[in-house]
């Protein structure tokens, strides 16, 4: 499936009109990703003791947090020195390499991610825990590859050596 179709650079260059479509986005994303979704996987296994453990809900809500603001951070960076937005339809005009983006390549995955895994562990559900992971796969192999794809046509050799330079999970 081509999925190049669906993107396309953002038209507007307010900063303001970015970051508000951003925040929008991204408590959309919250609320499907991050409540609903967990809600149901956790309604459907139920209490099986085979996928639940002691909830650490200290741990679940620093994790939270941390992974909270590190998605907010990479989604206002976009905006502001990108000129779009995270949503392929509303991409960024510029090459983000800063802020956030200087550490990996895909910030705002690793933060939905870990948000996913801070709840799974705030209500000791390791059926959340899976789905979030089951996420990370879904995102790596299928949503990753039509983004570098994107991004490599639109900033060519920038890009190549931005990726090069920057790992796309982890810092180090």
């Amino acid at each position: 499936m081509d999925f190049q179709k669906y993107f396309k650079t953002a038209t507007s260059e307010s900063w303001l009109w970015n970051v508000s479509k951003t925040l929008i986005q991204t408590a959309l994303f919250w609320i499907v990703f991050l409540f609903f979704l967990p809600d149901l996987v956790m309604y459907i296994v139920g209490g099986s003791a085979l996928l639940t453990f002691s909830p650490l809900p200290n741990l679940g809500i620093v994790a939270f947090a941390i992974f909270s603001v590190l998605g907010l951070w990479s989604g206002i960076t976009m905006s502001v020195i990108g000129q779009g937005t995270p949503l392929p339809t509303d991409c960024p005009s510029k090459l983000v390499i800063k802020g956030p983006y200087r550490l990996v390549r895909n910030p705002m995955a690793v933060a939905g991610i870990g948000q996913g895994i801070s709840i799974g562990l705030y209500f000791g559900a390791l059926a959340v825990i899976v789905y979030a992971l089951v996420g990370a796969v879904l995102w790596h192999y299928f949503v990753r590859p039509a983004e570098e794809e994107d991004l490599e046509k639109r900033f060519g050799e920038d890009y190549l050596d931005y990726k090069r330079k920057v790992k796309c999970w982890l810092p180090f």
